[in-house]
């Protein structure tokens, strides 16, 4: 079970939605929320159950997933501090959609969905940062389904790790420190493929320099060529795609069905 702790507004002072909150009302907030700490492991919610209640993740790492009926693993993301969990139940009062795990320790600051429906009510400035942060996750999943839709496997890997690079960078740096390195059976679960398979092309991604082991980090030496070697990649896969549609335009019936011309 999570272990309850005492509150605090200095922790909900840190997330990107509450930022420029007067004291007064993150002192207000802190008292309605439930703080508790997650162990790495356990569920902090689950998908299909009921409950609207949001956790605000002050602390830790969260892993997003689903398992499909043959029992693979689904993994959308990992969710950093400053991240909120199970809002879409709270928001539209239906089941979970998804199942979230401590990865790490996790300290959660949960409101009830009234509470947080509340907060966005009297906050427009919380709630327009909401509003963004659902537009910036459609515009994310949108290119993930592109991404499976048009892109080879080997592809696949190679734009995962560029995103992972991109989200960890500082503006204008061509070099990222990935820390922990993703494990190869995640990267694997997002992008719809075998952990050997990431193996393979990981190792030739460093044999080519752009990945470098560090420790427990996976450095990405050079963006840019990584990006390049993305695009090329992918317009290499839509011109075949292509070729392949306009040849299937092109066949004939090997025999005249009932309807057709004799």
């Amino acid at each position: 079970m999570p272990c309850a702790i005492p509150m605090s507004s200095l922790g909900l002072a840190r997330l990107p939605l509450l930022a420029d909150l007067p004291q007064q009302r993150l002192d207000a907030l802190a008292a309605q929320c439930a703080w508790r700490r997650f162990e790495p492991g356990q569920p902090i919610v689950s998908r299909d159950a009921s409950g609207g209640d949001v956790h605000l993740i002050v602390d830790g790492r969260v892993r997003i997933h689903v398992y499909a009926g043959d029992g693979r693993e689904v993994l959308f993301t990992h969710l950093q501090e400053g991240s909120i969990v199970g809002d879409f139940a709270a928001v539209d009062g239906g089941l979970r959609t998804t199942d979230a795990h401590a990865s790490t320790r996790v300290l959660s600051a949960s409101l009830t969905g009234a509470h947080f429906k509340q907060l966005l009510r009297e906050e427009p400035r919380v709630e327009e940062r909401y509003v963004r942060y659902l537009v910036g996750l459609v515009r994310m999943l949108t290119d993930r389904v592109i991404e499976l839709s048009t892109l080879a496997v080997q592809n696949r890997i190679r734009a995962e790790v560029l995103r992972l690079a991109q989200a960890a960078t500082e503006p204008d740096s061509d070099f990222a420190r990935l820390e922990p390195a993703p494990r190869h059976a995640d990267l694997a679960a997002q992008v719809g493929t075998t952990r050997e398979q990431v193996t393979r092309e990981l190792s030739a991604l460093t044999r080519q320099g752009l990945l470098q082991k560090a420790g427990h980090a996976l450095l990405v030496t050079d963006l840019h060529r990584l990006q390049a070697l993305v695009r090329s990649a992918s317009e290499r896969d839509d011109r075949e795609e292509a070729t392949l549609s306009a040849s299937r335009g092109r066949r004939t019936p090997s025999h005249a069905g009932p309807c057709s011309p004799r």
